[in-house]
């Protein structure tokens, strides 16, 4: 197999980014130990509140062309919550990235391991393995300064704008097919599910016009409807029914967290922001400075967005398949863990941090 050297920009951040950003580096380089085939190039880049605070920048001059230059970004967590802007608001540059690389699609995996913990009392939430599937540049999140007309902001009345582009959402449609037909592959259901609030606002009305137009090209997945108050219900009634849910900017925002308490919490919330041309990968949870240096944090959410982030990279790279067994190693060696009771993190009440995580993660690995 040929060596092939990915060029990984490297973000820690704030927080615990710093310490789960390691832990996610350790386990990857544990799996190309065993399956060969690649090397990471990693660039460390200063970014963030700390940043923000020492130097007046939210990002090191030149991170975010070292970003452009690289096959993916790496992030760990930024923000504190006593650096902010001048107008309040929080130091956020993944953002700026996230519009640099119109990184549309924002993948959350959600999945439901053993011995891990489940909020539902009903046997059949051992199963549940689906994706929420965010859009992740347009929306409700779109910026009033993107959609070319005036917003209305007084003190009387506030408005946004919820944008809908045809351009994007054919491409996260498309992508939430062939994400479909990849998890089929792999024994997934094969399946996607338009979540929208069609029956009340054009935009979510156009939104399913063209999920419709797309869905025609993938005539073997099969395609399901809800509304976004009933997705909520339904991920509370019958989560292990679904596979990938595709969405808008906000309700991804809001149904990703409550599907990640279904497994668990935040810790286990795995996320690849996806565009054409980049791709950018983080745990979905915030840099926890009250518990930065203790380490008590879950760095489980860091490790598997490692592993999208070779998922990525193997199909970037043609179907390479050390990459690409090198995340299944991966995952895999984070399911025998929870089922053989050897993770135990002390967000659910074990008695392992970070860095025995880590060690636990890195050793099954080399029993594979």
């Amino acid at each position: 197999m040929n060596q092939t050297t990915c060029n990984i920009a490297v973000i820690r951040g704030d927080g615990i980014g710093g310490d789960v950003t390691d832990a996610a580096l350790a386990v990857i380089e544990a799996a190309r130990v065993r399956t060969g085939g690649f090397r990471l190039a990693c660039d460390d880049l200063a970014a963030g509140a700390a940043c923000f605070r020492e130097t007046g920048r939210d990002m090191a001059p030149g991170a975010e062309e070292a970003c452009d230059r690289s096959d993916a970004i790496l992030l760990g967590a930024i923000g504190l919550p006593s650096v902010r802007h001048t107008d309040g608001t929080e130091i956020s540059p993944h953002l700026r990235l996230r519009e640099r690389f119109q990184l549309y699609a924002g993948v959350r995996p959600v999945k439901a391991y053993p011995n891990a913990p489940r909020r539902l009392a009903d046997p059949r939430a051992a199963a549940i393995d689906l994706v929420i599937l965010r859009e992740s540049t347009e929306g409700l999140f779109h910026t009033a300064a993107a959609t070319g007309r005036e917003i209305v902001q007084t003190d009387d009345e506030v408005e946004d704008v919820l944008r809908i582009t045809r351009a994007t959402s054919e491409k996260l449609f498309d992508f939430a097919f062939r994400l479909a037909e990849k998890r089929r592959q792999r024994g997934g259901k094969g399946a996607v599910t338009c979540v929208d609030k069609a029956n009340v606002f054009r935009s979510m009305a156009f939104f399913r016009k063209v999920f419709d137009e797309r869905k025609a090209a993938f005539p073997d997945i099969a395609v399901s409807y809800n509304y976004v108050d009933a997705q909520a219900l339904d991920l509370i009634r019958r989560p292990w029914e679904f596979d990938v849910l595709v969405m808008e900017n906000m309700f991804g925002d809001i149904l990703s967290d409550l599907a990640g308490g279904l497994v668990g919490g935040m810790g286990m919330a795995a996320c690849a922001e996806v565009g054409d041309a980049q791709a950018l990968f983080q745990p979905a949870h915030g840099s926890a400075p009250d518990i930065m240096g203790r380490d008590s944090a879950n760095p489980l959410a860091a490790i598997l967005s490692g592993a999208l982030m070779l998922d990525y990279l193997a199909d970037k790279a043609g179907g390479h398949q050390g990459l690409a067994d090198a995340a299944a190693l991966i995952e895999a060696a984070v399911e025998r863990g929870f089922e053989a009771d050897r993770l135990r993190p002390m967000e659910f009440g074990g008695d392992m941090g970070t860095r025995a995580m880590t060690r636990e993660v890195i050793g099954i690995i080399g029993e594979a």
